[in-house]
This record gives C-alpha cells, sequence and structure tokens, in this order.
C-alpha cells in the first residue's frame, strides 16, 4: 500500500511538472591523489527528462560548469623599472575558485545574454570573484585577466564551448581534466538546461578531491596535530643538521 501511495505521488509530480528534470552523475565521486599523480579526466553526464515524453534534449541547451575550493587570493603586478621587473600594484580577492572549468553545447553568447551569463557563472569572463576593499572596476578586471591567464597556462582555468554532446535527444555527457596541480577538497559540477536564453533546471553534483597513501596520512596528521607536527618537523630539521654535521667531520 505504502508503495503503491509512492508510486502515485510521484506520477502526479511528474505530470504536474512543466520543465524539464536534470538527473546528472560523474564518473567519480572520490579521486584519491597519491604520489605520482598524473591528473584525470572526469565524465560528467546524465539525461534530460520531459515530463511530456518528448525528447527534452533536443530543446534546451546544457552547460556545465566545475568549480574547485575557494580561497583568498593576493595579485601582484610586476613593473619594469630601469630594466628591473619589481612589484608594482597589488589587489586581493576574498573568494577565488582554485579550480574552474566550463563545458557547453554551443558558444555561450549564443546561449544565453551577458547578465544571465553572470548570475550563472557560465564561462571564464563571468567568473565572480570577491574584491577585499574598495578597488576602480577597470583595475580588478585587469588582475582578473590576468589571474585567469595564469591558471589557464596552469591547467586549472579551462573552458570548452563544444564540450557538451548530446545524444538520442535525452543524454548528455562532457569530459573535463583535472591536472595533476589540483588542490584537494569538494568541488561541485552544476548542470545547467537552458532555452530560449532562460536556465529552466539545474542540478549539481560533488566530486571529493583528498590525499591518499602516505602523503595523506602527513597531511592528515599535519592538520588535527598542527602544534607536534610543527615541532617534529623542527626536531627533524635539527636532527638532520646535526647528523650530516658529524657525517661532515669524519671526511
Amino acid at each position: 500500500m505504502k508503495r503503491l501511495t509512492f508510486l502515485l505521488l510521484a506520477f502526479f509530480a511528474l505530470t504536474a511538472q512543466r520543465d524539464p528534470i536534470l538527473v546528472p552523475e560523474v564518473s567519480q565521486h572520490d579521486i584519491e591523489v597519491r604520489q605520482g599523480f598524473t591528473g584525470t579526466e572526469l565524465l560528467l553526464y546524465g539525461a534530460i527528462l520531459d515530463p511530456s515524453g518528448s525528447r527534452a534534449a533536443s530543446q534546451y541547451d546544457i552547460v556545465v560548469v566545475l568549480k574547485g575550493p575557494t580561497d583568498a587570493i593576493r595579485l601582484r603586478e610586476k613593473q619594469k623599472v630601469f630594466g628591473i621587473w619589481v612589484n608594482a600594484n597589488n589587489t586581493a580577492f576574498r573568494s577565488a575558485p582554485s579550480y574552474f572549468a566550463v563545458a557547453s553545447s554551443r558558444p555561450i553568447d549564443e546561449i544565453v545574454d551577458e547578465r544571465t551569463a553572470a548570475i550563472y557563472e557560465l564561462g571564464l569572463k563571468f567568473m565572480q570573484l570577491s574584491p577585499i576593499g574598495a578597488i576602480d572596476p577597470e583595475e580588478q578586471t585587469r588582475f582578473k585577466a590576468g589571474l585567469v591567464d595564469l591558471r589557464e597556462r596552469q591547467g586549472l582555468y579551462q573552458q570548452d564551448m563544444q564540450g557538451v554532446t548530446i545524444s538520442e535527444g535525452v543524454l548528455y555527457q562532457a569530459r573535463i581534466k583535472l591536472p595533476s596541480n589540483v588542490q584537494t577538497g569538494r568541488y561541485t559540477a552544476e548542470t545547467f538546461a537552458i532555452t530560449k536564453g532562460r536556465v529552466i533546471a539545474s542540478a549539481t553534483a560533488d566530486v571529493d578531491v583528498r590525499k591518499a597513501g602516505l602523503e595523506g596520512l602527513v597531511a592528515q596528521y599535519a592538520q588535527d596535530y598542527s602544534l607536534f607536527y610543527g615541532l617534529f618537523a623542527v626536531f627533524l630539521s635539527v636532527f638532520m643538521g646535526w647528523l650530516a654535521g658529524r657525517l661532515f667531520s669524519f671526511i
């Protein structure tokens, strides 16, 4: 009886739903970073279900945004003075994503306007940074462009405007690379279904990137017992220095 009631409620909820339903999934929910880790490739896939029974994907564009943990960051601008490069202007951002990747079924400017893209951060151009203190808009744009360029070269910021494929009018998939220098933490994959310039459905999936093996044990110990870890590091450095001195004294 309970099962029948549940099925009836699910049926009525589905038939009352007019907008499509996104069912997202990722190939790996847990990624272990061990010694010799060379990066990996995530497959983000799923289905677009239309309550009317039509092939929903043929009517919608799909955009996938994968974001890593955010950190406070200070950017410094280099300037050449008398032939020497020195630090000049600098600015700080409260929350800059350590990793940011976007894949879409078509170029973003063909899918939504700039206002909608900015709201949902659909592209590197529209990635939101929170500056600390007052900053001139032109200066903020210049520093942001510098950050994006730097992390694009590191493989940490990516953008593929043809990176989402839709098959059978229902299934979609995108492949996004995680380089070996990714930061550990929780990553969020957001999938958006868009039609006529409007986000009509969205869904999220999480991915945990964590250290494993000896590196994981050291990192966990350093985090949980920071005082003892620091004292041990100092002791080990002093001991190794003393041992090296003793060995060289016999040479």
